[in-house]
Formats: structure tokens, C-alpha cells, sequence
């Protein structure tokens, strides 16, 4: 058994442990990331990185079967399936060889196994078979261990019928048909994605409208646009039961006090994520645990002097970027270089089928809950005139200020390539900016981002081009 002595140890190699480690090691904290499966976490291997190329390629398999509307003569396309899950692999593999990577420049050690506190400065980690390999002693602990798929009762996830979202990234053929039960970011983006694969898609959702985090008009906006790419959705349906058959799944749901049941080669349960709390040694050490998640203050610190919880196994947003931010700011306070946490109301969240979502701040009708007066400006694709000559003017700009003091409370964006222009917003809200300073911004012509300075000029009355 090999014996460690260090600084710090991160549980957990995900997009915030790994950064929050290769940050420690770059402020001079000697750093142990214990990690017992691919370095990268679930978004590198399983998440964010490879669905992004899987649905990059159902992006362009969408674009060949249009491509006369572009001038273009295109014929015998055929979708080679296992090729595509084959590149997403390969693009996850090579993200995951780049964290390595990064631990050998910054020399932070990697230790294989399982690991769980012994105590407060003391991580045991275990091998595959349960036996202590190696023992850490630490000033300080960040438990990173992410989450898992949750799977409600009643569905019964056998992994070949019924799926979670990891089958549902390495089937070896797209299913004849697919029922997703949820419709958040991951039910809706494999949505499109087996869709444009050729695959009959139904999407069940318990609330009254599909990705109901967002604000109602890009709730209405994405139904409208899958509904035209023959996509089918239930909402207000409460899934009681998902079983697999011989033939495929049975999900049974309730919708207005009936009881209806549907059939399909595929299903997947696509209804969020639970930390991944067990066995990493919370009861022994008594860290708080409350609604499913770590209990943190606005530092990141757990009840237990010296352990810190960041990302996933913290709580929402259950976001990769949310993670990393909180590694970095957990670390730069462990180090002595900042005590100032992150700002929670100045995280985006991107959903990234086609079209494209993506928001920062309150939806118009949390605004108004808060009490705010508001002006809200909405900006449409179509009048933007890259979107035309780009053939994607479908979708808008949604911006919601204060109208006393002018402050940037809520953006909400659908269309092409949305999740690439909220960092201006973030921005904007980071320097105290105003619905006055991004209308008065000279945005570059032609470019979809001019949307986002139309959309705040409508909100007071003087744009332009509506």
C-alpha cells in the first residue's frame, strides 16, 4: 500500500475537479486527484463533449437533406450510424487524453481508485475490488464526484430497452422509434439528435410545456420547431411505468385523469441527475446532506473544517461550467487569494439541439414575481439579416431589464448558434452593464449578435428594423 502526503486532494477528475487541481497546483498547493474511472468526468466522456459531436453530426445530416434550399444538388446521402457514435468517442477520448495531459504539465499527481475520507485529512482509496491501495493524508479535501442519471420508481432501466443517457450514446443503429420521458436539456437534445437519425421520436413531459426551466416564450418557440420536424410531444403526461418487453419498452403515463400507454423499440429516461453521495465516506465524517446534495456555504465549504464540495454532488445547477467555476473559486480561497465565491445568478445554461437555446438570469415571469417593473425588448431572427443569408431565421432575442435602474436581469435566446453569443451578456452583467449600454454597443453587420442589441433597443421603444 502506497502512502501520499499533500495540500490537497480532489475526489473526482469531472470539469470541476480537474480544473480546480491543475489551478492548485499553478498557486503552489501540492495536489492528489483521485479519479477510478477516465479523467475528464461524465462531460468529457459522456456528457457535454461527445453529445455536442453527436448532435453536431445530426446538424449536418439536417442540412444535406435541405441542401437545394442552398443551391446545392445532393443526392444518396446516407447516414453511416456507427461511424457517427464512432467520431463522438474518438472527440470524447481526445478531451479526456488532454486532461492528462494537463496533470503532467502541472504535475498533478493522478491516483487510480476509489477514494472516501477516513476522516477529515485522511482519503482512503480503494481498487475495484474494495482493497485499500493507497492512503492520503491532506490539509484540505474538494469531494468533486459529480452525478449519475436519476431513475425515478416505476421505470425500470435495463439498459437495453430502456436507456439512460449513456446507451443513448453508444447504441450500435438509431431504433425504428424512441420515447424520451423528459424534456430538459438531455431529453431534448437526443430528441433532435435521433430524429435527425432517421428515428420516430416522442417526448413525454409532467409539466405543461417542454424544457420548462426557460421562459415560456422558448418553451413555445422549441415546440413550434419540433412539432414541424415531426417530432411528438406529450406534456402534462406523468410517466407511472416503463418496462422492457420482448419487442422494445412499454411507458405508461397519465394525462388529464387517463391512463394511456405507448409502445417503442427505445426509451430513455431523460429526467435529471443525482449526486453521487455514497460510499465516499460522508456518514463517517459527518458532512451535512440535505435534498440530495452536499450541504456548501458561499465559499464552498461543507460543515467539516477543510472539506469543500464543489459541482454536481453540491447541488444545482447541475452545469459543467457552474463546476469549474466553483473549482476555481474554491481553490483561490483554500490558497489565499480570494474569498469571494461565484455569483449563481450570472450562470448561463445552453441547450444545444437545433435550435439552439440559451439564457442567463430571471424569466420574465420570475422578474415580475420579485416585483420588478420591467422593460423587456424581443428581437426576431427574421429580421436579422445574417440569419436570411445563413438560411436559420427562425428563433429570437428576449431581453428583460429593470426599468428603474436599467440592469440586465434576464436574456433568453433560440436559434442558430444562440450558445455562442450569452457570454456577452454574462459579460455585461459582470460589469454592472445596462439595457442603455448593450443597445448603444456598435455591433458588427452582418452577424446574429446584432439581435441581441435589437432586442434591447426594442425594449425601449427605438429599434429600427421591427
Amino acid at each position: 500500500m502506497a502512502n501520499h502526503n499533500c495540500d490537497l486532494v480532489v475526489i473526482g477528475s469531472g470539469p470541476g475537479g480537474y480544473v480546480a487541481a491543475v489551478r492548485a497546483q499553478q498557486l503552489g498547493l501540492k495536489t492528489i486527484c483521485v479519479e477510478k474511472a477516465e479523467l475528464g468526468g461524465v462531460c468529457l466522456n459522456w456528457g457535454c463533449i461527445p453529445s455536442k459531436a453527436l448532435l453536431k453530426s445530426a446538424e449536418y445530416a439536417n442540412f444535406l437533406g435541405h441542401s437545394e434550399d442552398y443551391g446545392l444538388e445532393v443526392s444518396n446521402v446516407n447516414i453511416n450510424f456507427p461511424n457517427v457514435i464512432k467520431r463522438s468517442r474518438k472527440v470524447a477520448s481526445q478531451m479526456s487524453n488532454g486532461v492528462k495531459y494537463l496533470f503532467g504539465k502541472y504535475k498533478v499527481q493522478h491516483v487510480v481508485g476509489f477514494g472516501k475520507l477516513k476522516s477529515a485529512n485522511t482519503i482512503d482509496v480503494h481498487d475495484e475490488n474494495g482493497k485499500v491501495t493507497d492512503t492520503i493524508t491532506t490539509k484540505n479535501v474538494i469531494i468533486a464526484t459529480g452525478a449519475r442519471p436519476r431513475i425515478l420508481p416505476g421505470i425500470e432501466v435495463d439498459r437495453k430497452n430502456i436507456w439512460t443517457s449513456t446507451e443513448a450514446m453508444l447504441s450500435d443503429k438509431a431504433p425504428k422509434s424512441l420515447v424520451i420521458m423528459g424534456s430538459g436539456a438531455i431529453g431534448v437534445e437526443f430528441g433532435y439528435f435521433y430524429n435527425a437519425m432517421g428515428t420516430d421520436v416522442t417526448i413525454l413531459e409532467y409539466q405543461d410545456r417542454i424544457v420548462p426551466v426557460e421562459d415560456k416564450d422558448i418553451s413555445k418557440e422549441l415546440a413550434r420547431s419540433f412539432k414541424k420536424s415531426g417530432i411528438k410531444l406529450v406534456t402534462g403526461a406523468k410517466v407511472t411505468s416503463a418496462k422492457p418487453t420482448a419487442n422494445g419498452a412499454e411507458i405508461t403515463y397519465e394525462k388529464n385523469g387517463k391512463i394511456e400507454t405507448i409502445s417503442a423499440e427505445k426509451a430513455l429516461s431523460a429526467i435529471g441527475v443525482q449526486a453521487n453521495l455514497e460510499g465516499i465516506g460522508l456518514e463517517e465524517v459527518g458532512i451535512k446532506v440535505e435534498k440530495g446534495a452536499i450541504v456548501i456555504d458561499e465559499l464552498l465549504r461543507t460543515n467539516v473544517p477543510n472539506v469543500y464540495a464543489i459541482g454536481d454532488v453540491a447541488g444545482a445547477p447541475w452545469l459543467a461550467h457552474k463546476a469549474t467555476a466553483e473549482g476555481i473559486a474554491c481553490v483561490e480561497y483554500i490558497a489565499g487569494h480570494g474569498d469571494k465565491g461565484i455569483d449563481y445568478n450570472n450562470i448561463p445554461g445552453c441547450t444545444y439541439c437545433v435550435p439552439q437555446i440559451a439564457s442567463l438570469g430571471y424569466t420574465e415571469e420570475k422578474a415580475k414575481e420579485l416585483g420588478y417593473e420591467l422593460k423587456v425588448g424581443k428581437f426576431p431572427f427574421s429580421a436579422n439579416g445574417k440569419a436570411h443569408g445563413i438560411g436559420k431565421a427562425t428563433g429570437f432575442v428576449k431581453v428583460i431589464f429593470d426599468a428603474k435602474y436599467g440592469e440586465v436581469l434576464g436574456v433568453h435566446m433560440i436559434g442558430q448558434d444562440v450558445t455562442e453569443m450569452i457570454g456577452e451578456i454574462g459579460i455585461a452583467k459582470t460589469l454592472d452593464g445596462t439595457g442603455e449600454s448593450i443597445m448603444k454597443t456598435i455591433h458588427a453587420h452582418p452577424t446574429l449578435s446584432e439581435a441581441i442589441m435589437e432586442a434591447a433597443a426594442e425594449a425601449y421603444g427605438e429599434t429600427v428594423n421591427i
